[in-house]
């Protein structure tokens, strides 16, 4: 099954950061990042990306620098910071204590109230 999931709200700042994390890489590059190592799974939009980007930028998680992209276009490209780092690992933390608290929640047999 390969269709195409909805980002829960106030995952996207996480996702970014995670792609970001693996190296450096220009806009459209994170997109498809993201898309790569979700298994096609998720597709972000680009009206999504770039105000995200904006605000991770503003905030100091990630800092940008112009290049040249793999098709000789000049290109922004993102890479994270130390302030960004930590940001990922107390959101991948917050995360992971939320999914394990939700899946509680859905196993929670009537027997078990």
């Amino acid at each position: 099954m390969n269709k195409q999931l909805d980002i829960l709200q106030g995952t996207l700042d996480m996702l970014i950061l995670k792609a970001v994390s693996l190296g450096p890489q220009h806009g459209y590059g994170i997109l498809l990042r993201i898309q790569q190592i979700s298994g096609n799974h998720l597709e972000i939009q680009q009206g999504s990306l770039y105000p995200a980007l904006y605000r991770l930028e503003h905030q100091g998680a990630i800092t940008s620098e112009w290049g040249e992209s793999e098709n000789n276009r000049r290109a922004k490209f993102y890479r994270l910071t130390a302030a960004g780092r930590a940001q990922l690992k107390a959101e991948t933390g917050k995360w992971n204590r939320m999914t394990e608290v939700i899946a509680g929640i859905l196993n929670t047999a009537p027997s078990e109230i």
